[in-house]
């Protein structure tokens, strides 16, 4: 842990932010992160290293380790990328410091992703470089904006993603101490809703009250996506009660940092309205400032919502009720115009199979403690694209953050306890893989 941690520290004073389109002024810190990683797993034991190179993309690190004969194959997968620090005056201490303070290393990829990304180099060191698997490498630097890898890049090239066994390393337990595997994730779609009424602004004295304000029609419209205990209330999207490991309320709370005195809306479980359920926000909305407004009527408005979707409910089926279900609306006798956005589907992963016992059994000694299940309502497109690409491999993401790390906000950080035990969980991973895998030969 003390190379880890200067390993770490290392990592994190680079600030490889990545942005869409890989451009000139990114490149730097980027290959430069790029560059230290590489070097990581070399010292680690990985050869064959190569750059996969993407049009408009950061460069994606592989490289291999090969399986013994007999042995299975494991990918392991990273991305070195971060987004930005925001305000930095929110920060205790600077973003690209790595700064360690009551059991916890601060600083921008700390959690996200840094520290798992050497949760693989660590392990392949308990190995003294040989692990008991076969392993291959795909870390790349653009996932935080985008994965050049997710448009069906794994479908048409399968080979570089070929394994028995895939650990994302971009995630981490529901609470510090309570191992966790996501074994699901909510897929997502964008609509865009806009109404038109007006050749132009009219003024609210002369003509409120009769001439159709855009404004009003679109807000009468957008709610009537939710019924009265704010559920989502569109037929034909999917939504079933959770069953595995969840917040508790007092948990989400604070997570979502809820004023006091008001409500977690929605009826049934938490996990059901969180990942198992759809979810509707609107992410942004044309409309005039609060302050210096003019006393108008509006000619047009528009709005942009985000559609989070059941993790087996394919994203164009659930946008598309969402769709329908707008398109009958007309407030007024206003119609809508609706612009179909971009879709990811979600992941729902197997949880049985020889890597599956692996990796439980891995997880419940690293920790102590009974490995649960859990989700996340954020996409992550590409375990998706992944699976559609090998469909055979067990995937698991898991990592060592917990829910407090704070990632993409101010003060991210990652606790060296977890840290250290999911780096354990995945070198016993390998061991415990290759042993179920010569036992079944």
């Amino acid at each position: 842990m003390p190379q880890l941690k200067a390993d770490l520290a290392r990592l994190v004073a680079i600030p490889s932010i990545s942005e869409w389109g890989f451009p000139e002024h990114t490149r730097a810190a980027l290959l430069e992160a790029h560059e230290a990683v590489v070097d990581l797993f070399r010292d680690a034991g990985v050869d064959s290293f190569r750059s996969l190179e993407l049009e408009g993309a950061a460069p994606v690190i592989t490289g291999e380790i090969p399986a013994a004969d007999g042995a299975p194959t494991v990918l392991l997968y990273g991305h070195y990328d971060v987004v930005p620090a925001g305000d930095e005056a929110l920060w205790t201490s600077p973003p690209f410091e790595a700064t360690e303070r009551d059991g916890a290393i601060y600083g921008r990829g700390a959690a996200d992703s840094k520290s798992n990304i050497l949760g693989h180099v660590g392990a392949l060191r308990a190995f003294g470089g040989k692990p008991p698997v076969g392993v291959k490498l795909l870390i790349e630097g653009q996932e935080e904006v985008g994965s050049a890898l997710e448009e069906g890049y794994p479908s048409n090239n399968p080979e570089p993603f070929r394994a028995d066994a895939i650990l994302v390393a971009d995630g981490g337990s529901i609470r510090a101490g309570q191992p966790s595997l996501t074994v699901s994730l909510r897929g997502d779609a964008r609509i865009t809703v806009e109404v038109r009424t007006l050749a132009s602004n009219k003024h609210s004295g002369q003509y409120g009250g009769a001439a159709p304000d855009a404004l009003i029609v679109l807000l009468r419209a957008l709610a009537t996506l939710w019924d009265e205990h704010g559920d989502v209330a569109v037929e034909g999207l999917r939504r079933e009660e959770w069953t595995g490991e969840t917040y508790t309320d007092e948990e989400f709370r604070a997570l979502a940092e809820i004023e006091e005195g008001l409500p977690i809306v929605g009826t049934g479980g938490l996990g059901s309205k969180i990942w198992s359920g759809a979810a509707i926000t609107v992410l942004g909305i044309d409309a005039p400032a609060v302050e210096g407004a003019p006393a108008s009527v509006q000619a047009h408005a528009r709005a942009v919502l985000n559609l989070r979707v059941h993790p087996e409910q394919p994203a164009a089926e659930a946008q598309a009720a969402v769709i329908r279900h707008l398109e009958a609306q007309r407030p007024f006798g206003v119609p809508l115009e609706l612009t179909a956005g971009a879709t990811g589907d979600g992941f729902r992963a197997r949880s049985s199979g020889p890597a599956w016992d692996a990796m439980v059994a891995a997880m419940t000694t690293a920790w102590g403690a009974n490995t649960v299940e859990i989700a996340t309502g954020g996409a992550i497109p590409l375990v998706k694209a992944i699976s559609d690409g090998v469909p055979d491999a067990a995937i698991f993401v898991f990592g060592a953050t917990d829910s407090f790390a704070n990632i993409h906000g101010p003060d991210e950080r990652v606790l060296v306890d977890e840290w250290e035990k999911a780096v354990l969980a995945e070198a016993l991973f390998f061991q415990e893989f290759a042993d179920r895998a010569k036992g079944s030969t």
